[in-house]
């Protein structure tokens, strides 16, 4: 199976305090550990890293990564990035062809759970990386600001999945979805919303590593012994 990556990477992380898929890991950035996994398998053909058209690290970023990926610019939201994205993959991709969209603040994917998300779109329109949710989950009180939460209800969490990526569809049906989301003034979450909005049920194939995303600078710390543990079980 051959495919093709689309990274998002232009966001500036507000709750991080700066673009954290430039953060610091293990003496590479988060982006570059996200990237890693698609740069080993040979089944990717190449792909496009959307980021800030006026970020200053471009040619820095430029030189590391092989050349079958394309930097580009990136958009206002997630939505418009993967699609910046798409159209620039679309030079060299035929629209049947699968397209990966994977977050650049995910640096622990492993190539196992990448290689079930390969597998288990097999002879579906779309999967995508996710975990069954195993608290339980309360659903909030409508608040004034400042106003403490309180619990309103707590939902069942049988059919509830926490989302993650890579999320997989082809190329063209994934296009035509974003591009009719953001022309209809609609701002999908993430690929699979856009998806859904076009009557796709993708399939969700269990995560069994931890995938975590780098939301908060104390993440840095937990993805850091993440990778570290996978060092020493792989020697």
């Amino acid at each position: 199976m051959r495919y093709w990556l689309v990274m998002p990477a232009a966001g500036v992380g507000r709750r991080f305090g700066g673009a954290k898929q430039f953060a610091t890991l293990n003496e590479r950035t988060v982006l570059e550990l996200a990237l890693q996994p698609f740069i080993d398998d040979a089944r990717c053909q190449g792909g496009a890293i959307a980021l800030s058209p006026d970020e200053p690290r471009r040619a820095e970023l430029g030189a590391l990564v092989p050349a079958r990926f394309v930097l580009i610019d990136g958009g206002d939201t997630r939505a418009h990035s993967v699609l910046n994205g798409l159209a620039a993959v679309a030079a060299q991709a035929a629209p049947t062809d699968w397209v990966l969209v994977h977050d650049a603040a995910r640096p622990c994917l492993s190539a196992a759970d990448l290689g079930r998300l390969l597998a288990g779109a097999d002879g579906a329109e779309g999967a995508l990386l996710a975990v069954p949710v195993a608290d339980t989950v309360k659903r909030a009180q409508p608040q004034l600001a400042g106003e403490p939460a309180r619990c309103a209800a707590t939902m069942a969490r049988e059919w509830l999945w926490l989302a993650q990526t890579p999320q997989m569809f082809a190329l063209g049906p994934l296009r035509a979805a974003l591009e009719q989301a953001l022309s209809s003034g609609r701002t999908p979450t993430d690929e699979a919303q856009a998806m859904e909005w076009q009557g796709v049920s993708a399939r969700l194939i269990e995560a069994r590593d931890t995938n975590i995303k780098i939301t908060h600078a104390a993440d840095l710390l937990l993805a850091h012994a993440i990778l570290g543990v996978r060092a020493r079980i792989a020697k």
